[in-house]
């Protein structure tokens, strides 16, 4: 005995194909929910793990700014120091200075010269007298330029020819005024002035061949 399907069996299938495709297309597209949702949640905790990272970065960055501005404060208060510290100590070196000038104007001064005034404005010196002769005053500006220790650099400001007495006088003796401007060493030159002039010595008895020891102690015997 034959059977025939008289069924619309083709319209069957294509339904069930049709169907099938739908439930996959769904699936997909609940797996692509799925995929795009655990993205978004590791966004969103990378997110959250580089705002914690910034936060910690400014916090310290805060720290470290504050901690800057108390070194820079710390600074300032040491400078302002050290000032202090340097005007206090040029103060005492200063004080002594005026006694170191009088006893050099009397070491130098020769024979035949009479000082009058006497200016002191910081290393500056202005002295003006009266001599009897040119060259006194000539030899006073050699002692202070050549053997002096507290003094340099003399310069003769003015000289000029005068009458002791004034003009009116029985027996008039002819003098010489004068005025003189001088330099006033501070022990801080004097120190470097050393330090140079031995600098100088062993850099001339190293060039000679010989160590600055030995130049040292034949200049000693020498004088």
């Amino acid at each position: 005995m034959i059977l025939i399907n008289l069924l619309p069996h083709r319209e069957e299938r294509r339904r069930r194909r049709k169907q099938a495709f739908f439930i996959a297309l769904g699936l997909a597209a609940v797996a692509g929910l799925l995929v795009v949702g655990a993205w978004y949640l590791v966004l969103l905790e990378m997110t959250h793990v580089q705002q914690a990272r910034n936060e910690f970065l400014q916090s310290e960055i805060r720290r470290l700014e504050s901690q800057i501005k108390d070194i820079a404060s710390l600074k300032s208060e040491i400078e302002a120091l050290k000032a202090r510290q340097k005007v206090v100590e040029d103060f005492q070196i200063d004080r002594n200075m005026p006694v170191h000038l009088l006893n050099e104007l009397v070491a130098q001064t020769p024979e035949g010269v009479y000082l009058a005034t006497i200016r002191q404005d910081g290393q500056g010196v202005a002295v003006s007298g009266v001599a009897q002769t040119n060259e006194r005053v000539s030899e006073f500006l050699r002692n202070t330029a050549y053997n002096a220790t507290w003094l340099e650099k003399p310069e003769l400001v003015e000289i000029k020819a005068t009458q002791a007495g004034g003009p009116g006088a029985r027996d008039p003796k002819r003098l010489f005024e004068f005025s003189v401007r001088l330099t006033l060493k501070r022990p801080q030159d004097r120190e470097a002035q050393a330090a140079g002039a031995r600098a100088s010595d062993a850099a001339g008895g190293n060039k000679a061949g010989r160590p600055p020891a030995a130049a040292a102690s034949r200049a000693a015997s020498a004088s």
